[in-house]
């Protein structure tokens, strides 16, 4: 199969690709099978887009890229003949699920510009692949983690690993992730197989974990933190209403307020039963093994 990857300078599109296979960059770069280019030209995988899905972010630029530039791409590649076509969406293009574990057939409408793009952007794809007879996948990613990152997780474990940040106290929420190598498993996996043509599949582990084992998994990295301590949630929430509070003063985000602290103590758990159940996959890198990978 021949291949072209955007986004393939990134975090995930850095693990994908393999020798031979071409990527889209907007600059020129020292690489053979560099193609230089925008969102228009044709490719197979599609790891490019505009991350931030904080409800401060801006949404022209989640419409303009993660929607417009999505349904650019697939357009033109069913144009050019292009086979395959796996687009790299979010859970957050479903509706939040509040308490509930829950899957692709969850109801309700995205919370965020980021997730109404990408509910857009899936919706570009299914019909690009049915006018072209394209096959074409939707993978929704819970939140991913790994070396390299620059995610939740990622921010988390600097931060109490520096000792500045307290280790969050047992809320029993559920926080739905996976490792990187799981994602690029899963692209491979349903480039192939014709059963997940047309098909949208959450990709996560199969357990979720709550803030406090996360940060206990993290702690149990060498070398040990030299200084921890912790906070009770109404503390944190406390804390995120005056981040809050003071955001608006300033007139911009604090790096603590009421949506961060949100993501630390409350839930958000998404089953990837569908996936795992229709073509087999599951998630391989455990958490403790994951973020040794990630700290390493």
């Amino acid at each position: 199969m021949s291949v072209l990857i955007t986004g393939a300078t990134g975090f995930i599109g850095r693990r994908l690709r393999r020798p031979g296979e071409r990527i889209l960059v907007r600059r020129p770069v020292d690489d053979p099978d560099a193609v230089v280019g925008d969102l228009g030209d044709p490719a197979a995988f599609h790891c490019a887009g505009h991350a931030d899905a904080s409800a401060s972010s801006d949404p022209d630029a989640h419409w303009r890229i993660n929607f417009k530039g999505t349904r650019h791409l697939v357009e033109a590649a069913g144009r050019a003949g292009v086979r395959r076509f796996v687009f790299l969406s979010s859970v957050k293009a479903m509706a939040e699920p509040g308490e509930n574990r829950v899957d692709e057939d969850w109801p309700g409408e995205p919370a965020t510009a980021y997730g109404r793009a990408k509910r857009a952007a899936e919706d570009a794809v299914l019909e690009a692949g049915a006018k072209y007879g394209m096959h074409v996948v939707n993978l929704r990613l819970a939140m991913v983690y790994g070396r390299g990152g620059r995610g939740n997780l990622e921010r988390l474990a600097r931060a109490l690993r520096a000792g500045w940040f307290p280790v969050l106290p047992e809320t029993g929420n559920r926080r739905s992730l996976v490792h990187v190598e799981d994602v690029v498993a899963a692209m491979r996996l349903v480039a192939e197989r014709e059963e997940a043509n047309g098909r949208t599949y959450i990709v996560a582990d199969a357990r979720a974990y709550s803030g406090r084992e996360l940060c206990e998994v993290i702690r149990a990295v060498p070398p040990a933190p030299t200084f921890t301590w912790g906070t009770p949630a109404w503390a944190l929430r406390a804390g995120g209403r005056l981040g809050d509070a003071l955001g608006v003063l300033l007139r911009r985000p604090l790096p603590l307020n009421s949506e961060v602290v949100s993501r630390l103590l409350d839930s958000a758990c998404y089953s990837p039963a569908k996936i795992e159940r229709e073509l087999g996959w599951r998630a391989r890198v455990g958490l403790a093994d994951g973020v040794r990978e990630m700290l390493s």
